[in-house]
């Protein structure tokens, strides 16, 4: 038998983005996205919002060429939804960022992708603003505004945007041919995570990773046909575990919702009657002791994941400090976050001992160079940290030291 080489008739490019062409075909009049009481889309119309936000994008007004950067700055709205496939069906890469982070270190990622266009939730408005206002004239990317349930304050800085997002969509082509990967090793996200320096560090990924990332993540929660799945997971982080795209492989109702608070929730869940969500444990901790709960109608299914990765990057920090001479960072558990950043350190010869320098100081020094996230809730002083024979600073001690701590 002759070897069988790839050919059009029988190899096409693994991509999510195929997912949404389904959906629309599959699950057309089956409600694909819900957002207060405004906002109730189907899969059809999903597909021909994203088709034309695709084509906005590649027309002369906007410019973005494939292989070009496109940030998006927001929480779990229907646009934000949205884009995660209308960029790249452009052929420009996806880049999400965290809403959470200070201006200097959205700054830096806006700068190290080189992202040419940055579309802003009217809540982020004032960070991005801030953010571009450190970079570079020739490095300013433009920006366009989200307006999901807007309010007035964003009008207040319109000058400083392109367009909004619907004003784009209105210029868009509902029968424009998205732009197919013509290999699956195409570039399709670049996301930023921490490293084992200040310095964030950035990961690209191509449409065969994203299609891997996906079917595995609905293959291991054995995810089943149209069910109703509540966004309570960041999409910002890492892609929402994949299922950003998952949701249009199964015809799923995505339930949107900028707030993720306990009544927000309970309420959300009995209205729509939700069947999954992602949760971090602060979420679930923040459910189960909600005083004013009430059996939930029906059962929920709740995939979660605890992890604390930063510990190299706040141990950097903390090295920079004169006064320090040793530091260590282990995850404290937290009934609230699941866990937090503890810090063990011992000071140089001169200020150990006399009180002089103090828990506080550590931690205002961290926050000056760390998103708040990061900045160890708790700073140990110890006048050395227990090592090994080789001088390796023992971190299995000191991990049972902060779980015996208040």
């Amino acid at each position: 038998m002759e070897l069988l080489l790839p050919h059009p008739s029988n190899s096409t490019p693994l991509t999510v983005l195929g997912f949404l062409d389904r959906a629309a075909s599959v699950y057309g009049d089956c409600p694909s996205i819900l957002h207060t009481t405004n906002t109730v889309h189907t899969w059809s119309e999903t597909h021909n919002r994203c088709l034309r936000i695709a084509s906005a994008l590649t027309s002369s007004s906007l410019g973005i060429n494939q292989g070009q950067v496109v940030s998006v700055v927001g929480p779990n709205v229907p646009s934000v939804y949205e884009l995660q496939f209308a960029i790249p069906m452009s052929g420009a890469i996806l880049n999400n960022i965290n809403p959470r982070l200070d201006a200097h270190a959205l700054s830096v990622l806006l700068r190290h992708s080189e992202s040419k266009l940055v579309f802003v939730d009217h809540s982020s408005i004032s960070l991005v603003l801030e953010a571009v206002s450190f970079l570079g004239q020739h490095d300013k990317p433009h920006l366009v505004l989200l307006n999901d349930d807007d309010d007035s304050s964003s009008t207040s800085a319109a000058s400083d945007f392109l367009d909004t997002y619907e004003g784009i969509m209105e210029r868009g082509d509902s029968r424009f041919k998205w732009i197919r990967p013509q290999t699956e090793w195409k570039p399709m996200v670049l996301n930023y995570t921490s490293g084992t320096t200040s310095s964030p560090k950035g990961v690209v990924l191509s449409h065969r990773a994203i299609f891997m990332l996906t079917v595995s993540s609905l293959l291991d929660w054995s995810f089943p046909n149209r069910p109703v799945y509540l966004w309570t997971l960041p999409m910002f982080h890492a892609n929402g575990w994949g299922y950003t795209w998952g949701t249009a492989a199964v015809g799923a109702t995505n339930v949107c919702t900028r707030r993720v608070d306990a009544p927000t929730i309970y309420d959300l869940i009995d209205k729509h009657k939700v069947t999954h969500m992602c949760a971090a444990p602060m979420v679930l901790n923040m459910l189960t002791n909600y005083p004013s709960r009430q059996p939930l109608k029906n059962p929920v299914q709740v995939l979660y994941i605890s992890s604390f990765d930063c510990r190299a990057e706040v141990e950097t920090v903390l090295y920079t400090n004169p006064v320090v001479k040793e530091a260590a960072v282990v995850a404290k558990p937290d009934k609230m976050w699941g866990e937090t950043p503890c810090a063990f350190v011992s000071l140089k010869y001169g200020n150990n001992g006399d009180g002089s320098v103090t828990e506080r100081e550590i931690r205002d020094f961290c926050k000056t160079k760390l998103p708040k996230y990061m900045v160890p809730r708790k700073v140990i002083f110890q006048e050395e940290l227990p090592k090994t024979s080789t001088g390796k600073i023992q971190k299995f001690l000191l991990r049972q030291m902060a779980k015996s701590l208040p």
